[in-house]
């Protein structure tokens, strides 16, 4: 999927083995971007499985405003949050901690290769069991 923002970008689905950068594509949000053509975003399945170059760093805002947070994980699994939420961003990541982070906070220009898309359900009640209704800002 890919976030709201992104409607008016090229884009097209992540493939396994991909390398993907995050990228600001200049609507407002984060997302993902592959080398070869970094004006395409490129859209990830809820539950697929990345994992970053680095650990991740984040933007986080605090009283003095934007500041940089670095999350000590190099693995994460895409989510969509705040689904109840039209206008909201709605594509996370969750850490093995627990712990969500909007993409759109993520720090330009890091590294992360896609191990495992998600398995297709195969029932109705797989697909409801696979749906996670969380909300969260930037960390």
């Amino acid at each position: 999927m890919c976030d709201y923002s992104l409607h008016h970008v090229a884009s097209r689905p992540a493939k396994v083995g991909e390398q993907l950068t995050t990228r600001d594509f200049g609507t407002g949000t984060r997302g993902f971007a592959a080398a070869e053509d970094a004006f395409v975003a490129v859209c990830v399945l809820p539950g697929t499985e990345l994992a970053f170059a680095k650990p991740v760093e984040c933007r986080s805002a605090g009283l003095l405003g934007w500041s940089r947070k670095t999350i000590d994980h190099r693995t994460a699994i895409f989510r969509q949050i705040n689904k109840e939420r039209a206008s909201a961003h709605h594509d996370a990541l969750e850490f093995s901690d627990g712990q969500f982070v909007l993409l759109t906070c993520l720090v330009e220009g890091q590294e992360a290769v896609v191990l495992q898309l998600p398995a297709r359900p195969a029932t109705a009640s797989e697909a409801e069991s696979q749906e996670r209704m969380v909300h969260v800002g930037c960390v």
